[in-house]
């Protein structure tokens, strides 16, 4: 009589493990491409014509002219903690990835688990149906075990022993079930929907409020038609606003993941896939030009400036010292500009001269909350920013003389002609300067003492103390209007 063969110890099998996904929280095809696209604008995009020779080719292509360091990449922690038990046990692995081979093997050689990788090679894209019978040719049907995390692996998994399910919904698991049998599964429901408006920084739109500061000042919040434009011309804002912070998200990658903090950025942390970012960031634009248009030509190219200045403040102007400030500052009145133009209300020379002093006053105040942290580290630079611990004393300085002039001016504005315009009891206004100057003072105060955690004018929208003093300000202005 024949014996039937015994079934091989689990540690005998080898094991495959997909890398896109499974072994990284993110893609390597699409972290090549941001980075060609930071690198080699042009070089990315005649990397389409790549693709027409097929996809294997378009990632040989993407990968032969970057690098990207694989020790900066998102790793999936608790499945790299069970390989390592697996290969201590003797198991062979294998990196098997439909990613090239160029950038594969670096991580392999990095992680320092695997015995072998089977990559895309410029001809063969190692996806689905290619990477199971690569699989089966080399280990035998059903005599090998595939880690995997996509709809992908389930062309792979009919070919394995077992199926490994990682980084993926429990549908995809049953699915695989259907298949083959699934041992270990590191499931994880997907949040691409969340993280991605958490890319799109809502918090941050509080900022484009000073687009209503003209519609306020002016005494039109009673005009339906100015509001609903100023309403609009809000939400276009905050549409660019968004496509600034997920360009910038793309660019960043890198230094996002060195940060202590900024590695839990959705892209950064794998959480949300980069695709998201490149296909997120035109329209999203494109939305805020459209509406921005439909408003108005000249509003449009308000919005094209403030996108292109934010673009060019967050690649470049932001490591140059006291001029990153100004940037900023120029951003936040250039909110009020865009106010102006939209709805039409005449400049206020005044306004504008306000704005720039107190904003650059809050610029200030951020950049000195940072060299604040550097220097209770026991740090001398203040990294990507161009400032040292020893610009501690100049910029605490220039914000409180910036936010004093600001002050300044207002009480000017108050014997201006142009307040008895608007005014029946002008010199009223006189009492909004030391609440303005109190103000000013407190949240300096509280940034030396270093109880600022937030952006100041966030800030100011979660203080109670601004807001009292914020209605004591709007009293003050009501009653000088004699109503």
């Amino acid at each position: 009589m024949s014996q039937s063969k015994a079934a091989p110890a689990p540690n005998q099998v080898p094991l495959a493990v997909d890398l896109d996904g499974t072994l990284i929280r993110t893609d390597m095809m699409w972290e090549s491409l941001v980075r060609l696209l930071r690198k080699n604008p042009f070089a990315a995009l005649f990397s389409f014509f790549a693709l027409l020779q097929g996809r294997a080719h378009f990632k040989q292509y993407v990968a032969s002219r970057i690098q990207v360091d694989p020790a900066n990449l998102p790793y999936h922690e608790p499945l790299i903690a069970w390989l390592k038990q697996q290969k201590a046990s003797g198991r062979k692995l294998v990196l098997a990835t439909a990613s090239d081979i160029g950038m594969a093997q670096p991580i392999a050689d990095h992680v320092g688990l695997f015995d072998d990788v089977m990559a895309s090679d410029g001809k063969t894209n190692l996806r689905n149906a290619a990477k199971r019978e690569a699989l089966t040719k080399r280990f035998g049907e059903r005599s090998y075990d595939y880690a995997g995390n996509s709809n992908d692996d389930l062309g792979v998994w009919p070919g394995t022993r077992e199926a490994v399910v990682v980084n993926a919904p429990e549908s995809l698991a049953r699915r695989a079930a259907e298949t083959t049998k699934v041992g270990q599964t590191f499931l994880a429901e997907p949040t691409h929907l969340k993280s991605f408006v958490r890319a799109l920084r809502p918090h941050q739109w509080i900022k484009n409020l000073i687009l209503f500061i003209p519609v306020l000042t002016a005494h039109k919040l009673e005009d339906k038609t100015i509001l609903l434009q100023a309403v609009l011309a809000f939400v276009a804002f905050c549409l660019a606003a968004s496509a600034v912070y997920l360009l910038n998200d793309l660019h960043d990658l890198d230094s996002d993941r060195h940060h202590a903090s900024k590695c839990q950025r959705p892209f950064a942390s794998g959480d949300l896939p980069l695709q998201f970012g490149l296909v997120g960031t035109p329209l999203l634009l494109l939305g805020a030009l459209g509406l921005s248009f439909w408003l108005s030509p000249q509003f449009a190219l308000v919005t094209a400036i403030y996108f292109v200045i934010s673009t060019s403040y967050s690649w470049h102007f932001k490591q140059v010292a006291l001029l990153d400030v100004l940037f900023l500052a120029g951003l936040y009145t250039l909110r009020l500009v865009a106010g102006h133009v939209v709805t039409g209300i005449p400049w206020s020379e005044w306004l504008l001269t306000f704005s720039m002093f107190i904003f650059l006053s809050l610029a200030l105040m951020k950049r000195f909350q940072e060299i604040q942290v550097v220097r209770e580290q026991n740090g001398h630079e203040l990294k990507g920013r161009g400032y040292t611990a020893q610009h501690h004393t100049s910029v605490v300085t220039l914000g409180i003389i910036s936010g004093i002039a600001a002050v300044i001016v207002l009480g000017l504005y108050v014997n201006s002609a142009q307040v008895v315009k608007l005014y029946a009891h002008p010199k009223l206004l006189l009492l909004a300067c030391p609440l303005l100057l109190a103000w000013i003072v407190r949240v300096w105060l509280l940034t030396y003492r270093g109880k600022m955690h937030d952006d100041p004018t966030a800030f100011a929208f979660k203080d109670w103390a601004s807001y009292v003093i914020g209605a004591l300000t709007l009293a003050v202005m009501w009653f000088a209007t004699g109503r």
